[in-house]
């Protein structure tokens, strides 16, 4: 309430509502941003996936084996050339594009009605960590059937007997034997994974205010290239060390090669059979993708709304 009293006092009161900031040059720029960052990085993605849902050599007769980021490449090359290293990026362009855009557009709507139409307003972390979780939560509520269909067509592992062929296929063929069940396996991690998001994009906005401030400048200066890398970067690497086992869980609730009854049935047969450790498979690839990504995303999105928007002095 005090922190609500003295904003008010700071700055004068508006009556700004929240459709009125809904603005489609953030969803344009998110989905050019996740667009370009998956085109150039989704192998890693999908070795990601590989390394995320096997539980090791005993447990896993019928998944190949890889040792090591290098090895998962050379491999899936040799035996499925490049289009081996490409299966699901349709569904994962589909995803990274609406789920970015859609991020961007929902979290930027409620942030700035949150302000109340003044972009120089500081909100603090709490109040940043709030409006990403609102809107990763409906970002996923829209989005979890594309990641369902690239977790399938990742993990098809013999291309002599496919079980799903394309998008449209997949999304039909799980529609048909699951129902619409199917297309949300893996909803319930996937809502732990909000916090990944919503702790992100805190990151992300607190060390562009902290930097902007430290050099005497309004929060909402616009950042040079090198700067929207390094903070992009930065943030998702903070991201994803402090959350990274949901995207395990996530992975294994949508493989078709194995059967588990639910999120605890999971968590259970990992700690039981692989340790801790096993929480974090797939870790290392996934950083070497995501982090790079994650500064391409960010700088695209921003190169583009910094051509809808003035630069501050």
């Amino acid at each position: 309430m005090a922190l609500q009293t003295q904003i008010r006092e700071n700055f004068p009161e508006q009556k700004v509502s929240l459709f009125s900031q809904l603005r489609k040059e953030h969803l344009l720029a998110g989905i050019a941003g996740g667009t370009t960052s998956t085109l150039l990085l989704h192998p890693l993605d999908l070795i990601k996936i590989r390394f995320a849902v096997n539980e090791g050599a005993t447990r896993s007769l019928n998944r190949p084996q890889y040792n090591g980021v290098f090895d998962a490449f050379g491999s899936i090359y040799r035996t499925e050339g490049i289009r081996g290293l490409y299966q699901g990026v349709v569904p994962n362009i589909l995803g990274a594009g609406s789920a970015w855009g859609l991020y961007f557009f929902f979290y930027n709507a409620v942030k700035s009605w949150l302000q109340e139409g003044d972009p120089r307003r500081d909100l603090g972390p709490a109040v940043h960590l709030a409006a990403a979780t609102n809107s990763g939560v409906l970002t996923l509520a829209l989005t979890n059937p594309i990641w369902v269909v690239k977790t399938r067509l990742c993990l098809q592992y013999d291309a002599s007997c496919k079980n799903y062929h394309g998008f449209v296929q997949t999304l039909g063929k799980i529609y048909r034997a699951e129902g619409v069940r199917g297309w949300y396996k893996g909803f319930v991690p996937g809502l732990f994974g909000v916090s990944h998001g919503a702790l992100q994009f805190m990151a992300y906005e607190e060390m562009k205010t902290q930097y902007n401030l430290s050099l005497g400048r309004n929060t909402d200066h616009r950042l040079e290239t090198l700067e929207y890398l390094a903070f992009g970067g930065l943030s998702k690497i903070f991201a994803t060390m402090t959350t990274y086992p949901y995207q395990v869980l996530r992975a294994r609730l949508q493989d078709q090669h194995r059967q588990y009854r639910g999120v605890l049935d999971v968590i259970r047969q990992i700690r039981t059979h692989e340790g801790f450790v096993g929480f974090y498979k797939g870790l290392v690839p996934n950083l070497l993708r995501v982090t790079p990504a994650t500064a391409i995303t960010f700088f695209v999105y921003e190169s583009i709304i910094s051509m809808f928007t003035p630069k501050s002095n």
